[in-house]
């Protein structure tokens, strides 16, 4: 091994002997697991922890008793239904779920196609909810999906009110990722882009995150009118010609409106 590799594995050694050794590392295991990574196996634990593989499984398997993770089938672990129990409360907590879906729910029906819910943590847009519609569509958003904010009708939406300064900060961060050709990825030309979206008072994406998939995104406002997610119909752009579009919009509008005045009512 490099002299370089010793330092790495030895700086990292250092940094979590600062941190509280049990807590910390239960959720930086937590933390391993993303859309692409829905099982993780012990070597990748004591890997991404700096530990010996024995003292991996130890956190693991308290992580086990716990309901946070349980042991896949396929082999490794995957997340427990403990995690599912806190996202369930989570959502209630913050009470957007239970005024919007009922609400979501129409826009379906009335629109015939699948309704999401979406709200922004840091530089991320995460999917609340979805309602789906009778033809199911393959979109990245699934229920508790973290993606980034640079592409899709519903995170243009989160992004578009926020103080431009604050906006391009978040597009800043770090490179913008290219999730199909039509993907925006340069700041300057997304800046311009969420001048056009709040000055229209909604978005409309084409094949920007999935292929061939037509988003129409609008804000939900709170009782002091701050922005506080989105509402958005995802459709196979071939379901939504340039004549149907118009109603799509004014169906999406409408229920964002409502949403927006439960909102307020259940905030204010």
């Amino acid at each position: 091994m490099s002299g370089r590799k010793l330092d790495g594995v030895a700086s990292t050694a250092g940094q979590y002997r600062e941190r509280n050794s049990t807590a910390d590392r239960a959720l930086d295991i937590l933390g391993m697991f993303g859309e692409t990574r829905l099982s993780v196996s012990g070597q990748e634990v004591a890997q991404t922890l700096g530990t010996a593989r024995s003292t991996a499984y130890r956190y693991l398997q308290s992580l086990v008793g716990a309901g946070f993770l349980e042991e896949d089938p396929l082999g490794g672990f995957r997340l427990g239904p403990r995690v599912l129990e806190l996202a369930r409360l989570a959502r209630r907590r913050y009470g957007l779920s239970d005024v919007a879906l009922p609400v979501m729910n129409e826009l379906r029906d009335r629109t015939q196609e699948t309704v999401l819910l979406t709200r922004r943590a840091g530089g991320n847009a995460i999917c609340l909810e979805r309602a789906e519609a009778d033809h199911p569509v393959r979109i990245s958003y699934e229920r508790g999906s973290t993606l980034p904010v640079n592409a899709g009708a519903s995170a243009l939406v989160l992004l578009a009110w926020l103080p431009p300064q604050e906006a391009r900060k978040l597009l800043e961060q770090e490179p913008l990722q290219q999730f199909t050709p039509h993907s925006i990825t340069d700041v300057d030309v997304l800046m311009s882009r969420l001048e056009t979206i709040r000055a229209d008072g909604y978005c409309v994406s084409r094949g920007e995150l999935d292929d061939n998939i037509l988003g129409v995104a609008a804000p939900l406002r709170d009782a002091t009118g701050a922005v506080t997610a989105a509402v958005s119909v995802a459709a196979l752009e071939r379901r939504v010609p340039d004549e149907r579009l118009p109603d799509v919009v004014d169906a999406v509008l409408d229920a964002a409106a409502r949403i927006s005045d439960k909102l307020a009512l259940a905030t204010g």
